[in-house]
């Protein structure tokens, strides 16, 4: 006779087995910048049952989840030995987060995670929580992963449990498993969330994108994506940022904005993918959005459009936090462009492009202009030039 935990075991095991290699289609109506597709590429479903159960039948008879995973989300991303790999943020049901690698054959579908999760070596200070981890492969040789370190404010009343500081933690590798950890970041703000390494060398010195900000959730006097400086990552200090991408009253950024994964090389410039939050009365909307810089000097910002690049549809507006999408990694394979997303701090998505049409949406759709008669006059004369054409 089957038990219950035989029964539980094999009808867990096909399930997830068929959403492992279950292939990923792309939807039939694209906008012309990028491709999405039907399911996403990690959800918690995906999380090995191994990490999850007890499978240890006379301790566990109804096979209970013994460790619950909330969500799979924020995952960074790099191409190595000719995987496509997904550093994801993993949230269990107690709140913790923590890092996972998921491997693809072609960065679509048939997402595996790793035997094990991340182990991440720790300060003299232990990270409380750790999430949204950017990869960049630098051309020192190592892969660095930039993340966030979340503590406790020491100087918080007892009374209050929810005042963090939150810090950029760094971590290297030149394999992908073994991970030395290095001393967090060094600057004069207050907070740091979204700091992304810059891949290569500027004038000798590691550059680096940050996002100074005064409060835990607020930006405050802080805010915008900025530029510093330092010697070497083994000791991270900058003296001293500049805001390169500010926020802006009534745009999709005006509330806060930061740096997605590091940005891409072109022929005509640094490719940036970025995330910008506004206010409305349902809560903050997360959207990404575009912009180019400078091939010689990363501080100039040369191209803008106005507006959002991606925005939650459908499902994906539904989930732990709703209405939001966030994204710190991309993948350029060749003229290819495969673009990671999370969905309402929930589950990771795909959407595929090239070089050229993001070059091309970059450079020829216009920047905000920042009045409704603005974007009035634009449409006018949009529509007037496609009269004369037609």
């Amino acid at each position: 006779m089957t038990t219950i935990f035989e029964s539980r075991l094999q009808l867990l095991t096909q399930k997830q087995e068929e959403l492992l290699v279950r292939k990923n289609k792309k939807k039939a109506i694209g906008n012309g910048i990028f491709d999405r597709y039907e399911d996403p590429v990690l959800t918690a479903a995906h999380i090995p049952l191994t990490w999850r159960f007890d499978f240890n039948q006379t301790e566990n008879p109804y096979f209970i989840e013994r460790f619950a995973i909330n969500a799979v989300f924020n995952a960074g991303a790099i191409k190595f030995h000719d995987q496509y790999l997904l550093v994801a943020r993993v949230e269990g049901a107690d709140r913790k987060s923590f890092f996972a690698i998921a491997e693809s054959p072609n960065g679509i579908d048939h997402f595996r995670f790793r035997d094990r999760p991340i182990l991440l070596p720790q300060t003299e200070e232990p990270d409380t929580n750790v999430y949204d981890m950017r990869l960049t492969a630098h051309e020192d040789g190592y892969i660095y992963g930039l993340f966030c370190t979340e503590r406790r404010d020491k100087n918080a009343s007892e009374n209050d449990q929810t005042a963090a500081i939150a810090q950029c933690g760094i971590i290297r590798s030149s394999d992908l498993v073994n991970w030395e950890r290095l001393p967090d970041l060094k600057t004069h703000a207050a907070q740091q969330r979204n700091v992304v390494l810059h891949p290569e060398f500027v004038e000798g010195k590691y550059a680096l994108y940050t996002r100074p900000q005064d409060s835990f959730l607020e930006a405050g006097q802080g805010g915008g994506i900025a530029i510093g400086y330092c010697d070497k990552m083994e000791n991270a200090i900058i003296d001293h940022e500049i805001v390169i991408d500010k926020k802006v009253y009534h745009t999709v950024y005006e509330a806060k904005n930061g740096q997605g994964p590091a940005p891409l090389k072109t022929d005509l410039g640094w490719l940036h993918l970025a995330h910008g939050v506004r206010h409305t009365a349902a809560g903050l909307r997360y959207v990404l959005y575009l912009f180019m810089t400078d091939l010689h000097d990363i501080t100039q910002v040369i191209y803008k459009p106005a507006g959002y690049f991606i925005a939650p549809e459908g499902d994906e507006r539904i989930g732990d936090v709703s209405n939001v999408v966030f994204s710190n990694g991309w993948i350029q394979d060749g003229d290819d462009v495969l673009i990671y997303y999370a969905s309402s701090d929930t589950r990771m998505h795909v959407a595929t492009t090239t070089i050229k049409q993001l070059i091309d949406y970059v450079t020829q759709t216009p920047e905000d202009l920042l009045t409704s008669k603005s974007s009035v006059e634009r449409i006018i004369a949009l529509i007037e030039s496609n009269n004369k054409i037609a």
